[in-house]
């Protein structure tokens, strides 16, 4: 007889990384919108982790995974890659425990982002996201200097972090019937399906992917990770080739489907979100709520949570998204 091997994170993962937060990272709101639920037919509980440090969900795994370096490692600093809300994350946790950081973020990473991740103290290697390899960029760093590696979701102290926001969301609200949160790397949705179905064995979980970067999608259907082009979509946070090989393993197992959204329905729920809720989400946060709103998330249940995953954006891409769409 063979035994499974044992999954990569557990409630109990996320738990402890919740205490190890506690006092660190905000406890972020949940907003209600009777317009929205109007709309959608259900009751909605948002999530907001724009509100959370850095503005975006982040920093909750950066710092659960950073804190936990030793002593010797802290001494020689971290590196990481991201196009933007993990490279900011790490370069404040790293400014929190005392130490510094290396971040290898995209060329065209949106200003606000890269001003941001400089502000907290990070130094910052530029990459051309569609000819480099930005992971062999940073661990050829690393190995340079002797620094420790925190990747955006490839780690279990990552998706053991993210996962706090719904630990948060369902002990403040309950029972789901379901729930929807971005997918990028896939460390959220990872760290977030394996609280809700460790607490709520049957709620559905729903990743959501812009349309033109939709590789979760496919490699769920194929039963193993598939590669597309970098897409080119407004989600900047969500424009990878192929989902994490750690995340893919605990997703294939705990989510339910995944709904794909186009850039302009993003853009229409970013404008809903500022003209109704009164908050600014970025692209990639937007992703969810572009799913309710468009009916591509499907049926849904009496009680619906998302994770609206950020809010950095600058003001000129804001106004440019939301006003003329281009």
């Amino acid at each position: 007889m063979t035994t499974a091997p044992p999954p990569i994170i557990t409630l109990d993962d996320v738990r402890d990384a919740a205490a190890r937060l506690k006092g660190v990272a905000h406890r972020t709101p949940v907003l209600r919108s009777r317009t929205l639920d109007a709309l959608v037919g259900s009751e909605v509980l948002l999530k907001c982790e724009n509100f959370q440090r850095v503005g975006a969900f982040k920093f909750r795994g950066a710092y659960n995974a950073a804190s936990r370096l030793t002593t010797e490692q802290l001494a020689r600093g971290i590196a990481a890659y991201s196009s933007g809300n993990h490279a900011q994350a790490v370069a404040l946790a790293a400014r929190e425990l005392g130490t510094t950081a290396v971040i290898v973020m995209p060329d065209d990473a949106p200003r606000s982002k890269r001003e941001a991740t400089e502000a907290y103290g990070a130094e910052i290697v530029t990459y051309d996201r569609y000819g480099a390899d930005r992971v062999a960029i940073a661990e050829a760093l690393a190995a340079e200097r002797g620094l420790a590696v925190i990747p955006p979701y490839e780690h279990p102290h990552v998706m053991a972090g993210q996962g706090t926001a719904a630990l948060e969301l369902l002990e403040e609200v309950g029972e789901l019937g379901a729930l929807l949160a971005p997918v990028g790397g896939g460390g959220l949705i990872a760290g977030s399906a394996t609280v809700a179905k460790g607490l709520y064995e049957g709620i559905r979980i729903v990743g959501v992917e812009p349309e033109a970067g939709d590789d979760t999608r496919r490699s769920l259907e194929a039963g193993r990770r598939v590669e597309i082009p970098v897409p080119h979509t407004i989600a900047d946070g969500q424009a990878l080739h192929t989902p994490g090989e750690l995340t893919f393993s605990v997703n294939r197992r705990l989510v339910d489907t995944i709904a794909l959204v186009s850039d302009d329905e993003i853009r229409a729920a970013m404008r809903f979100a500022f003209e109704r809720l009164k908050i600014v989400i970025e692209p990639s946060g937007a992703t969810p709520l572009a799913a309710l709103l468009s009916g591509r998330a499907g049926p849904l249940p009496r009680r619906v949570g998302v994770i609206v995953s950020g809010g950095n954006i600058d003001a000129e891409r804001f106004a440019r998204l939301c006003g003329d769409g281009a």
